[in-house]
C-alpha cells in the first residue's frame, strides 16, 4: 500500500516502511497492528463525530513528526508487544484527512496507557491452587489502548491524509487477519479436540460409537478451516511492491467460517465433556483434608480423578472462561464481525460469471463467449 501511495503522490512511504520492517527483522521484534478505533456513534463518520477523539487522528504536525490522540479498542497481546503499527479504522470521506493517519510507535512511548480488560474467571488466577485456571501455563490480554498525545517522528510516518488509501488498506490488512485465522483457531482447535478425545478416555466413553462419530465432526470443522488458511495462501498473488498478498475472497471465506465453526467444536466438546464441566468442585474441595478424600472417590471414573479435573477445567477455559474470549469470541469479532466478511465477499464473487456459465450450459447463452477457467 505504501508502494502504490508513493507511485500516486509522490511520496516517500515506502521507503519509511521499509526502514521500520528490516529493524523489526533485525531485532526479532513482536509488532501489534493495532486498527479498530473506539468509534463513538456507528451511525456518524469520524468526521461527524461530537468528540473527534472517538478515532484515532492526528492533533498536530509539527517540523519533526506529528502528534496523535486517540483509542484504540480490543488489542490482544499488546503489553506483549515491543512497537505498534497503528492503520485508520474504516474508509473516509476525502475531508478527513485527520483520521488518515499509518505510523509506529514503540509501546513504551510517552503518553500511551494501558486498561486491561477483564476475563470470564479471571480471578482463579490469584489463587494458590492454579488447577481451577483450566489453562495452567498459558493465557492472554485485550487491552485498551489510549494514545494521549503521543509524538511520532516523520520516519514513523506511513500515510498521513491520504484518504483515498484507507479502504485499501484496512481491506489488506483485514485479509492477511483473516487468513490467519485458519491457522491460530485451529491450533487451539487441536488441542480441544485433544482434550476431549482425553476425557472421553477418562470418563470410560470413548469406544461408543456417537462419541468417535463426534469427534470425528470436531475434527472436520477444524481441518476445514485449516484448508481455508492453506488455500487463500497458496492463492495468493505476486504484487507490485514484490511482496504477496494472499486470496482476499478466500481469506473472507476463511474468517466467516471461523465464526461459526470454533462454536460448534465447543458445543460438542461440552455435549462429550459431560455435566462435570460446570458442577466440579475447586481445587481446594479437592485439596481439603476433611472431604478431599470423598470428593475425589467420587469423581472417580475410568482413570484418576485428578486427571479428570485437569482436563475439566481445560474443556472449561476454552469453551466458557479466560481462553473462550480468544477461542469463540475473538472468532465471531476478530478481525472484523462476521458481516464485515460478508461484505467483502459480496464485493468480490463474480455472480455475472456463474450466471453466464448457467446460461451457457442451459442454451441460453448460446453464442456468449465465457471463460470456462
Amino acid at each position: 500500500t505504501t508502494f502504490e501511495m508513493d507511485a500516486k503522490h509522490g511520496t516517500d512511504y515506502h521507503e519509511r516502511f521499509k526502514k521500520f520492517l528490516i529493524y523489526v527483522q533485525q531485532n526479532d521484534l513482536v509488532v501489534d497492528g493495532c486498527m479498530t478505533d473506539a468509534r463513538g456513534d456507528r451511525s456518524k463518520s469520524p468526521g461527524q463525530q461530537p468528540d473527534p477523539d472517538a478515532y484515532l487522528h492526528v492533533v498536530e504536525k509539527r517540523e519533526d513528526g506529528i502528534v496523535v490522540r486517540g483509542c484504540k479498542l480490543h488489542q490482544t497481546g499488546m503489553i506483549n508487544s515491543h512497537e505498534i503499527l497503528v492503520m485508520p479504522n474504516n474508509a473516509l470521506k476525502e475531508d478527513e484527512q485527520e483520521w488518515a493517519v499509518c505510523f509506529a510507535v514503540p509501546t513504551d512511548a510517552p503518553g500511551m496507557l494501558y486498561v486491561y480488560g477483564r476475563q470470564s474467571c479471571d480471578t482463579r488466577k490469584l489463587e494458590d491452587n492454579k488447577i481451577d485456571v483450566g489453562n495452567i501455563n498459558f493465557g492472554g490480554q485485550e487491552v485498551m489502548t489510549i494514545f494521549n498525545n503521543v509524538f511520532v517522528p516523520w520516519e514513523r510516518v506511513f500515510m498521513n491524509g491520504e484518504t483515498d488509501f484507507s479502504t485499501t488498506l484496512v481491506e489488506r490488512f483485514a485479509g492477511y487477519h483473516r487468513q490467519s485465522y485458519g491457522g491460530c483457531k485451529v491450533g487451539t482447535g487441536d488441542t480441544l479436540i485433544g482434550a476431549v478425545k482425553a476425557i472421553t478416555d477418562y470418563n470410560g466413553a470413548s469406544k461408543a460409537s456417537h462419541v468417535k462419530d463426534k469427534i470425528v465432526e470436531m475434527c472436520h470443522l477444524n481441518e476445514t478451516l485449516f484448508a481455508c488458511g492453506i488455500a487463500c495462501s497458496a492463492a495468493g498473488r505476486k504484487t507490485a511492491a514484490g511482496n504477496y498478498l494472499i486470496d482476499l475472497l478466500l481469506a473472507n471465506i476463511c474468517k466467516q467460517n471461523v465464526t461459526r465453526f470454533p462454536y460448534e467444536i465447543a458445543r460438542i466438546a461440552q455435549d462429550l465433556a459431560g455435566g462435570l464441566l460446570v458442577t466440579q468442585p475447586s481445587a481446594q474441595d479437592y485439596d481439603n483434608p476433611e472431604i478431599g478424600p470423598l470428593v475425589k472417590k467420587y469423581t472417580q471414573a475410568a482413570d484418576d480423578s485428578e486427571k479428570r479435573q485437569r482436563m475439566l477445567r481445560y474443556i472449561e477455559n476454552l469453551t466458557m472462561g479466560c481462553g473462550a474470549v480468544g477461542y469463540l469470541t475473538e472468532s465471531m469479532h476478530g478481525a472484523g464481525s462476521p458481516q464485515a466478511q460478508r461484505i467483502m465477499i459480496s464485493r468480490l464473487i463474480d455472480l455475472q460469471h456463474r450466471k453466464d456459465l448457467a446460461e451457457k450450459l442451459c442454451g441460453i447463452q448460446e453464442n456468449h463467449d465465457i471463460d470456462w477457467k
